[in-house]
């Protein structure tokens, strides 16, 4: 009896979900014309995430030496070339925020330049760009607030194993710097999401294409 009704009533997919073009998220079309200035945006955004990073990092040293000399400095062993704490720590911001601007600026892009005036996308790939900015240094804020909240005598027994495994003299001001980094990240991400979310291309109407309307023979 369900076999018989299986065929008279063949189960069908989701029709939103037959109407949303996969194909595009998995492979994107990125017109050949488009791809210079795509790459060029996103390297500038590399460079300037990671100028930032440099001095994000610089910032969170002051807070905490050993998150980076018993942390980080082992994580990006392979470019410590001998160089002074500070400079090793400048290295470590630039390598641990470059691609978060270099791909955000990518998907930026991606979504705003094809297809609309030049001028207008680079001024809504670049509020897009600050938005990612400001929410990443606004949630730096809270977490380094949130960390602060919890005092030098809070439990800390979560951080238990990584404090001791790395020997951390002042837990406090390490998970101080832990909670900036993570939220840093985290606010960068909800930050991009909402500016691909709202930020939305405009898109020249047939009225707007020269000699379209004529084509085609509408009043505009």
């Amino acid at each position: 009896m369900q076999e018989q009704c299986t065929e008279q009533y063949p189960m069908r997919p989701i029709s939103w979900l037959t109407k949303i073009p996969w194909r595009h998220f998995i492979i994107p079309k990125i017109p050949l014309k488009d791809l210079p200035a795509m790459i060029a945006l996103s390297l500038a955004g590399a460079l300037v995430a990671g100028l930032y990073g440099i001095l994000h990092d610089q910032i969170t040293f002051t807070i905490s030496s050993e998150y980076f000399t018993h942390f980080k400095f082992y994580q990006f062993r392979y470019a410590d070339f001998g160089f002074p704490e500070r400079v090793l720590t400048a290295e470590i911001g630039f390598l641990a925020t470059w691609w978060v601007g270099f791909f955000g600026v990518w998907f930026l892009s991606r979504r705003l330049l094809p297809g609309q005036p030049r001028n207008r996308a680079f001024k809504q790939i670049l509020v897009g760009f600050v938005v990612m900015g400001l929410a990443a240094i606004i949630s730096g804020v809270i977490g380094y607030a949130y960390g602060l909240a919890y005092g030098p005598q809070a439990d800390y027994s979560r951080w238990t194993l990584m404090l001791n495994r790395l020997q951390i003299e002042q837990p406090w001001a390490f998970v101080r710097v832990a909670y900036i980094h993570n939220a840093s990240y985290l606010g960068g991400i909800v930050g991009l999401a909402g500016a691909l979310l709202f930020i939305r291309p405009y898109r020249l109407s047939h009225c707007e294409v020269p000699g379209k309307h004529q084509r085609h023979g509408d009043r505009c």
